[in-house]
């Protein structure tokens, strides 16, 4: 950025905030026709720029932050770019007050969520976001507003909106989103009285498995209540449906939230994606009916089922929470096995493999191991802070995992198979994907291709 602007920010930032906030903390980070697509808090006045790719040089001007990046660094946010537009869910104010997904950068008009309205978004923590078919899906967490409770209840949503959504008329909806829907996602342990596990911390990608698209979920239940942590797995086309469905609504602020009758639905539905050559060709021509439907009635009635009914993975009673998650799908020398890395509040990594059962929609885990991630001889202080998981990636080309923490990126291999090396036994008992047992009388790792 430019050294004039960011001095100039960082001095305003020093009359307000704490010497350590005043920093320029990269928040999105993307890839664009051959470059980098760069936001960063900028000393609480965001600025975004883009880069070459190989020398790291600022190609043309800054452009503002606002509603593409938080000011603060610890506020979450997303972002991507499809059909050629930037996609963001974060806050656009420095208390956090307007959340907002907006759409910004390219031919399409910039379009954002209503504002100040608790029936789009109350208090909203975003997750990840990816595009699938027509849509940008948008998963995130907030406090529920459908329950009858004296205290805050949160709840994971998933919310998507068209990507070819152009707004509503000047009338409703303007310069707003027309297709923004949102539902629950249901992450549980069934029986006579559903354990649920409410509060979304990652997701993976889309992956295709067994002829499905589905998305992995890692979530935990809230700090009031019994440590937990679970895996739950989502199918998109079921998460689609679900927006097919009834809508939810409450008639007065006393009365409960009920299922909307269908006759009581406008048409063309609400919260569809504007068909070309159909009467309603643009959401700019929709109804006001219809706009008014879907300012007023976001939320769906049904939630989002997991699939096979129960969470794949189910870690209770532990000394701490797990909150990053990756997959990898190509695991093992044939390249046919799953293996879910999984990323405590400790910095440790819980290793599973998932296991297929005989239903085609649900898998059983095999816990692996669990790997010390944090290390102290390169990140410094050992302490519970220093200890917090920031990010977890995966790199499938060297075979390892990037873990990062506050102060330092540590790199650990997604397998240990030396510590069988010289039994077998003990090698093949270990059930890890990524180790056998060779010619050599060792236990190594099996890179793809290996026989």
């Amino acid at each position: 950025y430019s050294k004039k602007l960011f001095t100039m920010s960082v001095c305003v930032c020093f009359l307000f905030f704490l010497q350590g906030e005043c920093r320029n903390f990269i928040k999105v980070l993307l890839s664009q026709h051959g470059g980098l697509f760069v936001c960063g808090t900028n000393a609480f006045n965001p600025l975004c720029a883009n880069y070459t790719r190989d020398t790291l040089e600022m190609v043309g001007e800054p452009v503002s932050g606002m509603a593409r990046c938080p000011y603060d660094p610890r506020h979450a946010n997303v972002a991507l770019f499809a059909d050629g537009s930037l996609f963001t869910g974060t806050v656009t104010d420095f208390l956090a007050i307007d959340a907002v997904i907006y759409r910004s950068l390219g031919d399409s008009p910039a379009l954002r969520t209503v504002k100040h309205d608790s029936k789009w978004f109350r208090e909203p923590y975003f997750v990840s976001a990816m595009e699938w078919g027509p849509h940008i899906y948008f998963f995130f967490r907030e406090m529920a507003m459908e329950f009858h409770h004296l205290e805050k209840v949160m709840v994971s949503r998933v919310a998507r909106v068209c990507k070819a959504d152009l707004g509503g008329s000047q009338r409703v909806l303007e310069k707003q989103w027309t297709t923004f829907l949102k539902a629950r996602l249901n992450c549980s342990v069934p029986g006579d009285s559903h354990f649920y596990f409410n509060l979304l911390h990652a997701t993976s990608e889309i992956i295709h498995m067994q002829g499905r698209d589905v998305i992995l979920g890692l979530f935990s239940t809230p700090p009031n209540s019994i440590p937990g942590s679970a895996v739950c797995v989502f199918d998109m086309q079921q998460l689609a449906h679900v927006f097919e469905g009834r809508f939810k609504e409450q008639k007065s602020p006393e009365s409960i939230w009920t299922p909307v009758p269908d006759e009581a639905v406008p048409k063309p539905r609400p919260g569809g994606c504007a068909v070309q050559g159909s009467r309603f060709s643009s959401s700019t021509t929709l109804p006001d009916e219809v706009l008014n439907f879907v300012k007023t009635h976001p939320l769906m009635d049904e939630t989002v089922p997991l699939l096979g009914h129960r969470p794949w993975v189910v870690k209770t009673m532990g000394r701490y929470q797990l909150t990053a998650m990756v997959v990898d799908t190509e695991a093992g020398p044939h390249k046919n096995r799953t293996v879910l890395f999984l990323g405590s509040t400790r910095g440790t990594i819980l290793k599973f493999l998932m296991v297929p059962t005989g239903d085609s929609v649900s898998h059983s885990s095999v816990f692996l191991e669990e790997v010390e991630g944090f290390n102290p001889e390169k990140c410094g202080e050992d302490s519970p802070q220093a200890r917090q998981l920031l990010s977890l990636s995966l790199d499938r080309i060297s075979h390892t995992l990037l873990l990062a923490f506050p102060s330092c990126l540590v790199r650990v291999p997604t397998s240990r198979c030396h510590l069988h090396s010289r039994c077998m036994k003990s090698c093949l008992a270990s059930r890890d994907p990524y180790c056998g047992w060779t010619r050599g009388s060792t236990c190594s790792f099996l890179r793809p291709g290996t026989r």
